[in-house]
């Protein structure tokens, strides 16, 4: 592998969250019936006409802006011509010689380092249908559907320059585009469903070699983990053959995840094959600064930007702000929480959403929105942890109560079941007093120099006080008391 470089690039497919096709009115909802959502545009029937949707084109101008790409002043629409039993006219509208967006960069994080990869372009499209080869039903054995609902669907194509070296840098580039599109509201990410898909571009080439080597298409990478499997393999089957004495010819290719494997599917087409010209249905779209201004003041504070506000307004880590931010509504939820908990509890905030409130999402398959536990709720918590009103470990209790839905607030749990940490110093010496007087044999261990029984004596006073003690009052007083 030494000897070899790899090179790879993706072109990533991101259906944009707009109600309404790019062309026409008809629905983009997931998941209904076949052809229910097909209108005589999506299907090209004779004399129809396209209509541009403004929405998804501010979907172009809010990633533009995103990524600090050129938006085109003036772009075109055009027709890719090819047939294919899911594309009803017979030629798919897209964008080719003058895109919508041009250049801009995404920076991915590698470990402790970060690279940034640069965009050629990203250009709208309409998505082809659907081919349906299975589950159509016994009266159908052995023949194929076609579900023209997904004709028409507004895509955002965002392709990248050949700039990343490793199928881990690849699944990092498409990581990160796929939380800033979901962050900045143009894809919901969902690759079950086919919103958010990825091809990746893969050559390889002799270290110190300046011209690149023959590229394979792997399309439609659904999953992060699929993406890292495929170009593993692809890389390998590239070098073997190559250092076999073999040829590789340019090709788009699947990726069985039965298997581990990729195979040909097709030899790749170039643009020539596809004979773009501009579409004579369509004006060129005019993008002003002034419309690119308005989308601009709607944009959300971006997630660099987030980052480097939480290291300064809140004192966290580098390492905490990276993760707080790695969705919008993470990043919101964390900021909600601080609110209700007070700064001066920022950490502490921060500590019990990365760690207690992400454990219990992940144990029960949710996700943050789905939280039973509100931003304001888990703040009212880290407040009575704060101000020593509770242990950290009856605040855990606080939480479960809360999570299954027992009360509206901390505070009135808390106080429903008479939680509140034990304040009164004589009582609490008393009950040490007690304690050393049962357990003389961990007394005597723990002055012959076993640490070991000291904080078996700290647990059984926090069980005595069932956990309503001060833990860091509990071990001050003992340690007075052993001396």
């Amino acid at each position: 592998m030494k000897a070899w470089e790899v090179v790879i690039g993706i072109e990533t497919h991101a259906q944009l969250s707009t109600q309404a096709k790019i062309f026409s009115g008809s629905s983009t909802a997931f998941g209904a019936a076949p052809n229910v959502q097909a209108s005589a545009v999506d299907i090209a029937l004779p004399g129809v006409l396209p209509v541009l949707n403004k929405g998804a084109v501010e979907c172009a101008i809010r990633f533009g802006l995103a990524v600090g790409a050129t938006i085109a002043p003036r772009s075109v629409f055009a027709r890719k011509n090819y047939f294919y039993p899911d594309l009803p006219k017979g030629y798919q509208i897209s964008q080719y010689e003058l895109p919508v967006v041009l250049g801009g960069k995404l920076a991915i994080q590698l470990g402790d380092s970060e690279k940034e990869v640069k965009l050629t372009r990203a250009h709208l499209e309409e998505d082809a249908g659907k081919s349906l080869h299975d589950g159509l039903g016994h009266h159908f054995h052995g023949r194929s559907g076609i579900d023209l609902n997904r004709a028409g669907t507004p895509l955002l194509e965002i392709v990248t320059e050949p700039d990343m070296r490793s199928a881990t840098e690849a699944v990092a580039y498409a990581r990160a585009l796929h939380a800033l599109t979901r962050w900045i509201g143009i894809c919901d990410g969902n690759m079950q469903e086919g919103s958010f898909r990825c091809d990746a571009n893969v050559s390889v080439r002799r270290v110190g070699q300046a011209a690149l080597g023959t590229r394979r298409e792997i399309k439609n990478l659904n999953s992060f983990r699929f993406m890292q499997q495929a170009i593993d393999y692809e890389v390998s089957w590239q070098i073997a053959t190559l250092e076999d004495g073999g040829t590789v010819e340019q090709a788009t290719v699947l990726f069985d995840a039965a298997t581990g494997e990729t195979r040909a599917m097709r030899s790749k087409e170039d643009a020539h094959d596809y004979r773009y010209f501009p579409d004579p249905d369509l004006l060129p779209l005019l993008i002003d600064r002034q419309w690119i201004e308005r989308v601009a003041a709607q944009m959300p504070e971006l997630p660099a930007a987030k980052r480097e506000r939480l290291l300064a307004d809140y004192g966290l880590s580098a390492y905490d702000a990276k993760l707080l931010t790695s969705s919008l509504e993470l990043a919101a939820y964390y900021e909600a929480s601080v609110a209700a908990a007070g700064r001066s509890n920022a950490k502490a905030c921060a500590n019990w959403v990365m760690v207690d409130l992400t454990a219990r999402l992940n144990k029960d398959d949710r996700e943050i929105d789905q939280s039973p536990v509100s931003a304001e709720q888990l703040g009212g918590i880290v407040a009575r942890v704060g101000d020593a009103t509770i242990s950290t470990t009856i605040a855990r209790k606080v939480f479960d109560s809360l999570w299954n839905g027992e009360s509206t607030s901390a505070d009135e749990i808390i106080a429903r079941h008479g939680w509140q940490q034990i304040t009164d110093g004589n009582a609490l010496e008393t009950t040490l007093d007690e304690l050393l007087a049962d357990n003389a044999a961990m007394v005597a261990e723990f002055r012959a120099g076993k640490e070991k029984a000291f904080n078996a004596l700290v647990g059984q006073a926090m069980k005595r006080t069932r956990g309503k003690a001060n833990p860091q009052q509990v071990s001050e007083l003992l340690r007075k008391k052993l001396g």
